[in-house]
């Protein structure tokens, strides 16, 4: 039976209103089980290799995997995800970040180095999400980039500059509109790629800064921008 007239057209507009509600739910929660498996994998490649001088790889790891199942555990309790926002020395985050990936890197055939170029600068960010987008910038790069990755870090007025390159594709990938499966796809939550960026242009958001993919005679180059902190960082 169709229902007609303003009876209707409220109920249509409230279906569509759960569904869009449905969509944002799982879209949130396969992200935060997305951000849960990123450094399981780190561990998972880590923990064979682990010398005991060096167990600050494993350790982060772990906190990663504790921050993500806090997060998950909040998403499915509809509870709001606190942030731990605070003054941050950058290089200890790209360097474990770096660490964490490189065996991944090599068994894909490829490298992954650090250039740091930007003193001793520090950011106002939240170290579980900074560390999160940058293990999705290396490991989109490593999965669909390569062979030879580099974190640059390089200073901006007011920001930090972080690139992610690789010695991909350097040019420009055809462009190509969504089909409307696609579409409904992404927009319900139910697309199972895309996860790792979407983290990335949130973490940037949040902190006041920005997120942007280019392509170069260099390969594909992904650049977060973080607001510098006033302070020293911890």
């Amino acid at each position: 039976m169709v229902v007609a007239g303003p009876l209707g057209a409220s109920l249509a507009v409230a279906a569509a209103a759960r569904a869009l509600y449905a969509g944002r739910r799982r879209t949130a929660l396969n992200e935060a089980l997305h951000e849960l498996r990123r450094p399981l994998q780190a561990l998972a490649l880590a923990a064979p290799t682990a010398a005991p001088a060096e167990p600050a790889a494993l350790q982060g790891a772990l906190r990663m995997v504790a921050g993500a199942l806090e997060r998950l555990e909040r998403e499915i309790n509809g509870e709001p995800v606190p942030s731990a926002r605070r003054a941050l020395s950058a290089r200890p985050l790209l360097d474990s970040a770096v660490r964490r990936w490189q065996a991944r890197a090599a068994l894909a055939g490829g490298s992954l180095a650090l250039r740091w170029e930007a003193g001793d600068a520090a950011i106002d960010g939240d170290p579980c999400e900074v560390a999160q987008a940058l293990d999705n910038l290396i490991v989109n790069a490593i999965e669909h980039g390569g062979p030879t990755i580099a974190v640059e870090a390089h200073p901006l007025p007011g920001k930090l500059g972080v690139t992610v390159v690789d010695s991909g594709r350097a040019s420009r990938p055809p462009s190509r509109r969504e089909s409307p499966a696609e579409l409904i796809a992404r927009l319900s939550g139910r697309g199972r790629r895309g996860h790792g960026l979407r983290v990335v242009r949130r973490t940037a958001a949040a902190h006041g800064g920005g997120f942007r993919l280019r392509w170069s005679e260099r390969g594909t180059e992904a650049i977060l921008e973080l607001p510098l902190s006033a302070g020293g960082g911890a």
